[in-house]
């Protein structure tokens, strides 16, 4: 195990080492997805001009240290440009010329305007992955519209599900920004694409990721459902998915998913809390329940015998029968979780300004090349003196 100058430890080294990436981006879609190259062990470089968002925050020991910025900006080196001023631009350009990867999420009018857009940068570096995120395809009516986390779930229908399933009245967004880590999973896997296309012909690309488009397409694949078909042979939405009942059960002492599929599943839920009775029922008598005409009112059935069981026992029953099952996962106590510290997915490391923090952890294990914390999240401009060394080195 080896110790840098942020206080982490961790073994080097990683999958993409030898790959340097430039962080261009703001906030969390495009800081998540480089943080994760960064995971898996490539040199990132993050761009601050201006000071980023996602450093403001009231719960920090170092203003500029947020939660949020903690767990989007590790593994990365951190560089305070102002790409206003033609000198520090030059110098991002100098930074970009000699990168395999460049994430940004800057509308393109104002790339254009810093001659940063792809067109302006391709022939200073042609192996170049340029990835450009936004809220909407540049190339439609919409691509000048702000677009967060919001606005991106009920433009790809999320919000609507949502409403559907839990049979509410007022349309509300998932709590969870949902569509920036689905884009900056995406941002990952396009960008490895095109990192093998470039170690294959020497070319680099320019690949976009709008949110709205990423988001639709992955929220379609179970939920356009009956209108897979043109004309529609059905409607859309997943029954199973959209179930009333889709909830944790209460159980002796909390909640838990307990989550019977087919009809020996409720059976054998039932026969485990004395109830051979609701075994004979005949919605259950066969190999699979009637989804749409039972399953509802099976689950409402549900709920009045798992309180008979703790959630210990019916983690006993779940895992005896094959019956799918969760405890439910308090985030106050995540960090004691059995299950969460065998897999050191909260392990606390020392800050060099922060002191005492919960690091999460690497949730993909590789076993030659694994992927490592090798530097907790910067001080805003923290690397400048050591970036701008390397550039006048590079020069010389």
């Amino acid at each position: 195990m080896a110790t840098d100058e942020s206080g982490a430890t961790a073994p080097a080294g990683g999958p993409l080492t030898g790959v340097r990436v430039i962080d261009l981006a703001t906030v969390v879609m495009g800081p998540y997805a480089a943080q994760i190259l960064g995971d898996l062990g490539a040199d990132v470089i993050k761009i601050e001009s201006p000071r980023d968002n996602v450093r403001n925050g009231t719960t920090h020991r170092t203003p500029g240290m947020p939660p949020l910025h903690l767990n989007v900006n590790r593994n990365k080196r951190s560089i305070n440009l102002n790409l206003k001023e033609e000198a520090d631009r030059l110098r991002a350009l100098e930074l970009i010329a000699d990168a395999d990867i460049l994430i940004c999420n800057m509308r393109i009018d104002a790339l254009r305007r810093l001659g940063l857009d792809h067109d302006s940068i391709r022939e200073a570096n042609p192996r170049l992955v340029y990835v450009h995120a936004q809220g909407f395809r540049p190339d439609s009516d919409r691509a000048r519209l702000a677009a967060y986390d919001e606005t991106v779930q009920a433009a790809s229908g999320l919000v609507d599900i949502a409403q559907r399933a839990g049979d509410i009245g007022v349309p509300a967004v998932l709590p969870s920004i949902f569509a920036d880590k689905v884009a900056a999973l995406t941002i990952v896997y396009s960008a490895l694409a095109a990192l093998v296309h470039q170690r294959l012909t020497g070319e680099g690309q320019l690949v976009e990721v709008p949110m709205t488009d990423t988001l639709l397409a992955f929220n379609l694949v179970e939920h356009l459902a009956g209108h897979s078909f043109d004309p529609p042979l059905g409607a859309t939405g997943f029954p199973n998915s959209l179930l009333k009942g889709h909830r944790a059960r209460p159980t002796k002492d909390g909640y838990a998913m307990v989550v019977p599929y087919s009809a020996q599943n409720f059976r054998d839920c039932f026969h485990a809390v004395g109830r051979p009775d609701l075994a004979e029922d005949p919605r259950v008598a066969g190999e699979q329940i009637d989804v749409p005409a039972d399953a509802a009112d099976l689950l409402e059935l549900l709920d009045t015998v798992t309180p008979a069981l703790t959630s210990d026992q019916w983690a006993e029953v779940c895992t005896k029968h094959s019956i799918p099952f969760a405890p439910v996962l308090r985030l106050d106590e995540a960090a004691e979780d059995s299950y969460v510290r065998g897999g050191h997915l909260l392990d606390v490391a020392e800050h060099p300004t922060e002191g005492s923090v919960r690091v999460i952890g690497i949730p993909m294990s590789f076993s030659a090349t694994p992927g490592s914390v090798r530097r907790l999240a910067p001080l805003a401009g923290q690397h400048t003196e050591e970036i701008l060394a390397e550039l006048e080195g590079n020069r010389s």
